[in-house]
């Protein structure tokens, strides 16, 4: 199996390298040349499968030859054994026909865990193979950060730099970061937004001379590792509601379009999804994408979901890419004069084939917080902020089918918000009850690429 880049500049590379590399060389996203398979049986039969020999299986299927299953196997249950629930992402009847995917029982309360618990076990395989350190640079939008911290804190092979916005993500999503000891993690709080760090992660990894200093890799969802383990879900829930037999839809909670395009690279690899509800807090631009052609960066408005809170959802490049036939120099075109002028008007065709799968809604911090509230009280379910979007833009959307709504994070993680909207408090799980006692450690900086860059490179050498 061969990876290419979106940018069409880039070499073809194993699974290996893409994973490694993270942003391919010329500024694109990795997608694999073709779509493995998974036939209707396979998928039938997952219902009766631990999440871990799931996950073996479909991860497996990205990597072909260049990692054994058995080694695959055990680096997935020894992941997946560091979650609270045995079934890693359980459902939860809501309503008849409506269902809760509890993605957050891994050790930083959120959906990121469910990837990077298995990417971090990669790492160090193959670069244990290969003799090498590298560092991983990341931007958070509140989840991402803490996920990579709990997932690398403390491993030989790797040092993380995690970049996140100041002031602009929840103190408990923070503190999952800034508490950590081990001496390979370095968090960086920038005084800018989440795309600003993006900005500079990507201008990071463009710089060759850094790259090659400091072996520089990522595991933002640009990392094509994270889609992989995180359209296993989409798999084990989609089964055990009746898949292949029955299509089901699914409604995501989306900034970066991660979690969204793990599901169409599911239904590439031919689980039968009948739609995907993209939704959005007021940072709107994947849901006017979705309604409107238009994909147009907006003025960002800090909201009670933080991790939404984006304005240039990296993944829609490769979804993009997908829709235009895999035309390479057009992508590139396209996202090069997006990066200058802030806009692209979709080309109608692709519009269409985006439309097929995808609906886009955006849903307003009032009705975040009621649908909280109503959750609550019709369901006895306390959910978190970035929950209440999606169910919130369920009811505005009609689905065909079950529908499954991704549940990306514990309530606790946002305990002042959650306590504001519905009068209940939820406390963390017991094991980290005294995160908010923990002495805290990172760094302030302005959102400028070369001060982060020659940060990352003086961390690296040290």
């Amino acid at each position: 199996m061969r990876y290419v880049s979106t940018r069409g500049q880039a070499p073809a590379v194993g699974f290996v390298d893409a994973v490694l590399g993270g942003l391919a060389p010329d500024g694109g996203l990795y997608v694999p040349e073709a779509w493995p398979q998974i036939s209707p049986a396979e998928i039938a039969g997952f219902a009766d499968m631990p999440y871990a020999e799931v996950a073996a299986r479909v991860i497996g299927a990205f990597a072909d030859h260049e990692i054994s299953h058995a080694d695959l196997l055990e680096m997935c249950q020894e992941a997946y054994s560091t979650f609270t629930h045995s079934a890693v992402a359980p459902l939860t009847q809501l309503q008849p026909g409506l269902f809760i995917a509890e993605l957050f029982h891994g050790p930083s309360l959120a959906f990121k865990d469910v990837a990077m618990q298995i990417l971090a076990r990669l790492y160090d395989h193959l670069l244990s193979a290969q003799g090498r350190r590298q560092t991983i640079l990341c931007a958070t939008s509140g989840d991402t950060g803490g996920a990579a911290v709990e997932a690398f804190r403390g491993r030989k092979s790797v040092r993380v730099v995690a970049l996140f916005p100041e002031g602009r993500i929840s103190e408990v999503q923070r503190r999952f970061m800034t508490t950590a000891t081990e001496s390979n993690i370095a968090c960086v709080a920038v005084k800018g937004s989440f795309d600003d760090c993006q900005a500079i992660v990507k201008n990071a990894f463009q710089d060759q001379i850094l790259r090659q200093a400091v072996d520089l890799s990522g595991v933002n969802s640009i990392n094509f590792a994270r889609i992989a383990a995180q359209a296993v879900y989409y798999f084990t829930t989609a089964a055990s509601l009746g898949a292949p037999g029955r299509k089901v839809s699914f409604c995501v909670p989306s900034g970066n379009f991660g979690d969204a395009f793990a599901g169409y690279a599911a239904h590439k690899m031919g689980l039968p999804v009948a739609k995907i509800l993209v939704a959005t807090n007021s940072n709107d631009v994947l849901a006017k994408a979705f309604e409107d052609g238009r994909y147009a960066r907006g003025k960002l408005t800090p909201t009670m979901s933080p991790a939404m809170d984006i304005q240039s959802a990296s993944n829609f490049e490769r979804l993009y890419f997908e829709c235009v036939g895999r035309e390479a120099t057009e992508t590139a075109r396209a996202f090069e004069a997006f990066a200058k002028s802030g806009s692209i008007d979709l080309p109608p065709a692709a519009f269409a084939r985006m439309r097929e799968l995808f609906r886009g809604v955006a849903v307003s911090e009032a009705d975040t917080t009621r649908t909280m509230v109503s959750t609550l009280n019709q369901t006895g379910e306390l959910i978190d902020p970035h929950t209440a979007v999606a169910v919130a833009a369920l009811r505005r959307a009609e689905l065909d089918g079950p529908v499954v709504v991704m549940s990306t994070a514990h309530p606790a993680k946002f305990p002042e918000d959650v306590a504001k909207a519905t009068g209940v408090t939820p406390e963390l799980p017991r094991g980290i009850a005294d995160l908010a006692k923990r002495p805290e450690r990172f760094d302030r900086l302005p959102a400028e690429a070369e001060t982060i860059k020659a940060y990352v490179h003086a961390f690296a050498e040290g």
